[in-house]
């Protein structure tokens, strides 16, 4: 059979990506170089073979596949931006192709960034099944990026040619049934080259092949044709002599014939990694329980920990644990629930007395446990550096307090979305009053705030969770382009004399420096190191797993851990123990009386809209950043896309008629409402374009005048209105913006009445969020609707009632009446017993008409409550074992 041939040469254009050059030909089709021109970057375009094309049925899987492969977002795996005309668009990275041999000392850093690619993919239930060098290339920053992940599976071609094995096009037909060959050939499983079904385990077995190959600069497998090679890969028992000693375990592990007594996660290559040579090895030094290990009990309190890292030298001061148990009145408070004193010899945490959220504190000698009076409602607390004072957050304040006792001392007012201090040397704070306004710094003797940065001036959105450095000429902060999926945020540093700040590590939140040179972050609860120079802020090495157990709050982007340096500088860490992860929620109808009906389509949901008549959803769809559009008709059950680009589509508002939406994108630093049609016809239409976040919200009732948020410097964010003429409404016309609150407090979420005449909104003027009803277009008067916590407001259109949601989940109803320039505003009441999935940073439901039932996703368990003492575990001797484990 001849090979399926390659895609001809393209046009000079496609959509709107401008070819300028041929890359590379093979199996998968032909790549470009292409330019496009909607954001003036170069990208790769992979144009498929015309059998491929011209096959209506495999083109249609394939672009499944590629939306679901494009939601992959990971600094080492190239990623796919979207499918146009037979193409698919790619990230194009520049650099050489992975090849060897490689010294020990160049290929370790490499080997680790593609376990954590080939982790961070597994996880999401995605196998690459083709990898091999030619699918790995080395940037000249000497970043490792994994190219064509999971396009094996998406893709089908015929027979590869005779020749070099090591470069045959990849072998598939059809996803993962049994019967198949997918791969190529120097690097498929066992089980790939019978045509089995494979799972990660096909990767790993790659992966070993490839690190193979990396070390010694020789193919594993090989023959003078492919059928040899296969034939090789399923007799021939791997030779690995010419690798260095310390990866035969490791190899021979991962490269198991049986699938089943192979190495099964990925993970587990980094901890073989880690183990020492026979010849090494250090004297017994006990194993203890950090990333998959096991525990091992000592005596008295403190017991001896081992961790999944073992030591390359002596232990003169061994890692110890110690559990403590705050009591029965801690709190799990939502963000950071401790802090410890500088000496170490005391912690204060959230605890609840009289009813009241209080500051309590003990010495950790001893189990007496005192309240701090005048610290009702207190939040993140935070020490002062020579331990005699007390920050936290109350009333919408920051505060201190002595921590030998006395009356609360407010230093600056604030609001109820901070999120994190650090006290510094020299006297000052530096706060995050809000995200929307970054860093602020003001005086521990009070007074006025001064700003420090701005997120959006380097296209971020937040800044939170501040740490000074030692000496106080720089702070660390974590910092995001969206405001939610904060696991995969960066940690970022602040140069206080310039005022400039850049990232310094990638892929994780909570970054704190530790007095042992190292930078320790949570990514999807687990604690990473890396060694970290204070003075460069720069990271030195590839970060490492240290625990595999932190809890943390994916909202707040807040890890449950603190530290000091003492006793003797050896380092004390402390952390609350728990998983990130909630249980999935799912998307229903749900009644007033708790009833549920499962709604058909699949996939992640952000922000739900219901069409005007009830017989269609649209929603966003995909990864944080990465999301798209799509409409689910209900009746018809199917699911039409109006947007392909994963460029952070999010927000889909329905016009009064039905026939259009309005959603917002944010990509490149760049913020876009857009204008497209419900059926996917045509391309969506440019209506308004910012620097800043963009969140359309709701259209009056004639469909001329949209609502949106947008945050502003000085005032956060602001409620706004843009006029739109929709006289040809193919080709809509955004007049000029025009501001409709503007308050130093964050307003969201602006929702015109049915008649248009009044405006519900969510705002932080009084500390919580609280839903409020102003006159439009005046915007004079106000009206509170909720009482005490309230969000994500919508309009009854059939009747005079406002339902919104609480941060506990709760569906709330009130009734109103209109009496002149009057709205005369009900009692609050639950509208069904049944909570769904809260989260106040996005709409979470959205109302049917006739206000019935709505459409929201709910959590098959409740576990947003805790349940019994709040329990801290203490790691004694922390910075010693960072150093031997980290040098």
């Amino acid at each position: 059979m001849m090979p399926e041939p390659a895609a001809m040469s393209p046009q000079s254009t496609i959509a709107h990506y401008r070819i300028q050059s041929k890359l590379g030909e093979g199996g998968m089709g032909t790549v470009y170089r292409a330019t496009d021109t909607k954001l003036n970057r170069d990208v790769a375009i992979k144009v498929l073979p015309d059998a491929f094309a011209a096959d209506a049925g495999r083109l249609g899987r394939f672009t499944r596949e590629a939306q679901v492969l494009a939601s992959l977002n990971h600094p080492n795996i190239a990623a796919i931006y979207g499918v146009e005309e037979r193409s698919i668009v790619l990230e194009l990275v520049e650099g050489q192709t992975l090849a060897g041999p490689l010294s020990e000392e160049e290929a370790l850093p490499l080997i680790h960034q593609l376990i954590d690619a080939l982790e961070y993919a597994h996880e999401k239930g995605i196998v690459h099944r083709d990898l091999k060098p030619a699918n790995i290339k080395i940037t000249p920053e000497g970043r490792l990026k994994v190219l064509d992940f999971g396009l094996a599976k998406a893709m089908s071609n015929d027979a590869p040619e005779a020749g070099d094995p090591s470069l045959s096009p990849t072998l598939t037909m059809r996803a993962t049934l049994t019967g198949v060959i997918m791969g190529t050939a120097a690097y498929m499983s066992p089980e790939q080259a019978r045509g089995h079904a494979v799972d990660k385990r096909a990767d790993i077995w790659a992966f070993a092949v490839v690190v193979h190959e990396m070390l010694t600069g020789r193919a594993l497998f090989q023959g003078e044709t492919v059928s040899d090679t296969l034939a090789a890969v399923l007799r021939q028992d791997p030779d690995i002599a010419a690798a260095p000693p310390r990866f035969h375990r490791l190899l021979r592990l991962c490269l198991m014939r049986d699938p089943r007594q192979r190495l099964r996660d990925i993970s587990g290559a980094r901890l073989l990694l880690d183990e020492p040579t026979a010849a090494s090895a250090a004297p017994a030094s006990r194993p203890v329980k950090w990333i998959a290990a096991t525990a091992v009990m000592a005596a008295i309190s403190a017991i001896a920990l081992g961790v999944a890292w073992h030591a390359t030298r002596p232990i003169e001061r061994p890692l110890m644990r110690l559990n403590v148990d705050l009591g029965p009145e801690a709190v799990a408070d939502p963000r950071t629930v401790f802090t410890l004193s500088p000496d170490a010899r005391r912690i204060v945490y959230t605890a609840r007395s009289a009813g009241k959220q209080v500051l309590a504190t003990r010495l950790l000698h001893q189990t007496k446990v005192d309240i701090i009076p005048g610290t009702e409602g207190a939040t993140d607390p935070f020490f002062s550096p020579d331990g005699e004072w007390l920050g936290f957050f109350a009333d919408n304040k920051v505060k201190k307090i002595a921590v030998q006792g006395g009356a609360p001392v407010v230093l600056s007012e604030a609001t109820s979305y901070t999120r994190g201090a650090s006290w510094g040397e020299d006297g000052s704070i530096v706060v995050t009053m809000s995200p929307a306004t970054g860093l602020s710094r003001i005086s521990a003797s009070g007074g006025a705030a001064q700003v420090l940065t701005n997120p959006y001036a380097q296209g971020q959105v937040t800044h939170r969770w501040p740490q000074f450095l030692p000496g106080g000429h720089a702070v660390i902060f974590t910092a995001h382009t969206v405001s939610t999926g904060l696991d995969d945020a960066s940690i970022d540093a602040l140069d206080l004399k310039t005022g400039k700040w850049k990232t310094v590590q990638r892929g994780g939140f909570f970054g704190r420096y530790l007095p042992s040179g190292h930078l320790v972050y949570v990514h999807k609860g687990v604690l990473y190191g890396v060694r970290f120079d204070p003075v460069r802020l720069e990271t030195r090495g590839s970060p490492a797993p240290l625990l595999d157990d932190v809890a943390a709050n994916l909202v707040a982007a807040a890890g449950r851990f603190d530290f000091s340096a003492a006793p003797s500088g050896s380092g004390t860490f402390g952390y609350m123990t728990g998983r990130p992860e909630t249980v999935p929620a799912r998307t229903v109808w749900l009644d007033q009386t708790g009833k549920t009906q499962p709604v058909s389509f699949t996939g992640g949901t952000i922000g739900p809209a219901l069409s005007p008549d009830g017989r269609m959803v649209a929603l966003a769809v995909g990864g944080i950043g990465s999301q798209d559009i799509r409409v689910w008709d209900f009746t018809r059950e199917v699911l039409t896309s109006i947007t392909s680009n994963a460029k952070g589509n999010a927000n889909p508002v329905w016009t009064p008629d039905g026939r259009h939406l309005v959603f917002g994108s944010f990509f490149n630093n760049v913020s876009t409402l857009w204008w497209a049609r419900a059926d996917g016809g045509g391309e969506p239409r440019k209506l308004v374009e910012s620097k800043a976040i963009l969140v359309p919200s709701s259209f009056s009732p004639d469909g001329r005048r949209l609502a949106y948020t947008q945050p502003v410097s000085g005032t956060g964010e602001d409620l706004w209105t843009v006029p739109i003429d929709i006289s040809d409404p193919e080709n809509p016309k955004a007049g000029t913006p025009e501001p409709f609150l503007r308050t130093p407090a964050a307003d969201v979420r602006p929702m015109f009445s049915p008649d248009g005449r009044w405006i519900a909104y969510a705002s932080q003027e009084t500390g919580p969020f609280e839903v409020y009803v102003r006159p439009f277009p005046s915007g004079g008067g106000r009206w509170q609707i909720s009482a005490g916590d309230g969000a994500f407001a919508r309009w009854s259109r059939t009747g005079r009632q406002i339902f919104f949601t609480t941060s506990d989940g709760r569906i709330m109803v009130t009734d109103y009446e209109i009496k002149g320039d009057s709205f005369l505003v009900g009692k609050p009441r639950p509208w069904t017993d049944t909570r769904i999935s809260a989260n106040m940073g996005r709409a979470s439901f959205d109302l049917a008409p006739g206000a019935k039932r709505v459409l929201t996703s709910v959590n098959p368990v409740d576990v947003s409550q805790p349940s019994g003492s709040v329990h801290i575990t203490l790691l004694l001797n922390f910075f010693d074992e960072l150093k031997r484990r980290l040098p």
